[in-house]
């Protein structure tokens, strides 16, 4: 799979240093991966779950999540948001016309 963007990694991680290796960990395995519908990338990621057009991923424990918007068909992987759990829960990435 591409990862587009890391920057997005970073750009969280430099206000929360402590998810740097799980994002790292989640970049480097997804890049290794090759999916092409949920049930594999659940193979990998058994907690990863579907949201209207966005796949949440669980990372450090359930503390953050990652949504990514995912093209099977052209290995893609759009990362749109990486929240900390209270964010998410506030719903806000929902307004996002890909929602």
């Amino acid at each position: 799979m591409h990862v587009i963007s890391r920057r997005r990694l970073r750009e969280f991680y430099l206000e929360h240093a402590n998810v740097i290796e799980a994002l790292d960990d989640w970049f480097l395995t997804v890049s290794k991966s090759s999916w092409h519908n949920l049930i594999e990338l659940q193979n990998i990621y058994p907690r990863a779950e579907a949201v209207s057009n966005f796949t949440v991923f669980n990372v450090k424990g359930n503390k953050y999540r990652l949504i990514a918007s995912i093209n099977y068909e052209k290995q893609i992987v759009y990362v749109k948001y990486v929240l900390t759990h209270a964010e998410y829960d506030k719903d806000k990435w929902k307004n996002d016309r890909y929602y």
